[in-house]
């Protein structure tokens, strides 16, 4: 592994501070806080850089060990929960929940399939649709893999107070609404119903 760039440090270091982000307050306007508020909120967005940084490194591990792509580990995951729940799922509820066409559900249901991943079987009461289900193999592999790591996020929230967890709560939600996609019209322009093309399979 190569030395660490100062320079390439010293930028990473600085990512999530609004100074560094907005000097001439352009995005901001901060004149009513504090230098001291102003620390205290780079800390807290900083910390939320980390987790998403920890989770994009589990995501692309996760990817690598089972050699599938994002689409279909958020396809897999979508089948253990329903299978934990007995739904019964068919290729439109899993289109509608990765939000691609019919025919890339379709493309990416058989690659599933021919990995031995998914078993396809008539609908009890539907007999246009198919359900479609996890293997054992594969829903033992992921649980006991990825699955067993992305479950330590329980414990930190475990370890709040109930009054905690309760700010945490308001507050990812109060975060999650700032940037919802609907509040941005540029983000409509040349949009494709299949997504971003890194969730195809690497």
């Amino acid at each position: 592994m190569s030395a660490a760039d100062p320079d390439a440090t010293s930028v990473s270091s600085s990512l999530y501070n609004v100074d560094s982000n907005d000097p001439e307050s352009a995005l901001i306007d901060r004149s009513q806080l504090s230098t001291e508020e102003i620390a205290e909120i780079g800390e807290v967005m900083s910390a939320l850089g980390r987790l998403r940084d920890a989770e994009q490194r589990l995501s692309d591990a996760s990817q690598r060990y089972m050699k599938l792509g994002r689409s279909d580990m958020r396809a897999l995951h979508f089948l253990i929960v329903a299978r934990h729940r007995g739904t019964l799922v068919t290729a439109s509820a899993i289109a509608s929940h990765l939000g691609i066409s019919g025919p890339s559900t379709t493309k990416l249901l058989d690659r599933l399939e021919a990995g031995g991943h998914i078993e396809r079987a008539p609908h009890p009461s539907d007999r246009r649709a198919l359900v479609i289900s996890i293997t054992d193999e594969t829903r033992e592999s992921a649980m006991q893999t990825v699955g067993r790591l992305q479950a330590k996020r329980f414990h930190a929230a475990a370890r709040l107070s109930p009054k905690e967890r309760r700010v945490v709560i308001g507050f990812l939600d109060d975060m999650s609404e700032q940037i919802a996609l609907r509040h941005a019209a540029w983000t409509h322009e040349g949009q494709h119903s299949d997504g971003p093309a890194s969730d195809a399979r690497p």
